[in-house]
């Protein structure tokens, strides 16, 4: 399940940056919802909101090769140890991994990561995303939710 929902993941991420790569230029911005949604095209060569954009080519690459690889070694130790029943786990993980590889094959091929979906509610701005880092969110997210109410449930039992 979690190698499905990876590949699911990179697929729909590769996709959707290919169209936005091939139809809009960097800096383009499209109306989707007036003042909510937009696909404005950019390209981020730092990690999460542009951290570590400033570094050297030759720092930062191997430096996110080195961080995904550590992260897919962390994915795949951890994922032996859940039983095939937590399924909400593995979806989990497999959302993080295939985040992971979807952002990792643009530092490979662009050397930058392609981001396009702009949120806004009017005057106020976040920064612009892509699948692959909702994804990683998502399931970062469902995690500490799942082990926060499992330490809730395990403290109603005392």
């Amino acid at each position: 399940m979690i190698r499905l929902l990876s590949l699911l993941v990179v697929v729909l991420d590769q996709v959707s940056k290919y169209l936005v790569m091939r139809y809009c230029r960097p800096e383009d911005s499209i109306t989707v919802i007036p003042h909510f949604l937009y696909i404005t095209y950019i390209q981020n060569p730092g990690a999460a909101f542009g951290f570590l954009a400033d570094l050297s080519a030759w720092v930062r690459i191997p430096l996110f090769i080195a961080i995904t690889l550590a992260a897919g070694i962390v994915v795949y130790s951890y994922q032996r140890f859940i039983p095939l029943k937590e399924t909400l786990i593995r979806m989990a993980l497999g959302l993080i991994w295939g985040g992971a590889v979807g952002n990792f094959i643009d530092r490979i091929f662009y050397r930058k990561v392609v981001d396009f979906i702009d949120a806004r509610y009017y005057q106020y701005h976040w920064y612009i995303f892509n699948l692959a880092d909702s994804s990683i969110t998502i399931g970062l997210t469902l995690l500490i939710l799942l082990s926060w109410f499992k330490k809730r449930d395990s403290y109603k039992r005392f």
